[in-house]
């Protein structure tokens, strides 16, 4: 398939956004092997509006930490199995939302999951990736990260209890 735009280097971590939701700041593993990315939702809840399925979670953008967390409602787009690189399948609600990605918002499939165990809060998968962006698997933040006070404010929040 043809890259739609000009081609972006990116590194194998990125810091992102999520516009719609309210977040600035999400750190991200740029994952080739996956096909949606996916995030890491908080208190997942099923439940109908006007027939139709939605879906209630939180966001947390810092690792450990509940500062900045975003509640979000979203309808669901969709249901994907999804095979981890462990071979564990599971089925998948996929919504549908903004992604800050370097210098440009693009709209996005992504799949909610726990991801208690990772290390990032979100995966960006190749549905995104092949919208004009290549890896540089040596490199990390090529597009920029938060301020030094940002990420400060973030790790003492992360130590309080």
């Amino acid at each position: 398939m043809p890259l739609h735009h000009p081609t972006q280097l990116l590194g194998w971590r990125e810091w992102v956004g999520l516009p719609g939701l309210g977040v600035e700041w999400l750190k991200a593993k740029v994952d080739t092997g996956a096909q949606t990315s996916s995030l890491h939702a908080f208190a997942l809840t099923r439940f109908r509006r006007d027939g139709e399925e939605w879906v209630r979670f939180e966001v947390h953008p810092w690792q450990r930490s509940r500062a900045d967390a975003r509640v979000v409602e979203l309808p669901v787009h969709d249901r994907r199995t999804v095979k981890s690189s462990s071979g564990h399948t599971e089925e998948r609600v996929v919504v549908r939302l903004d992604l800050r990605l370097l210098d440009r918002v693009l709209p996005a499939e992504v799949t909610l999951t726990r991801r208690d165990a990772m290390g990032f809060r979100m995966l960006i998968g190749r549905e995104v990736l092949r919208r004009g962006y290549l890896v540089d698997s040596a490199a990390s933040y090529l597009g920029g990260r938060p301020s030094k006070e940002i990420r400060r404010a973030n790790k003492r929040s992360a130590h309080q209890p």
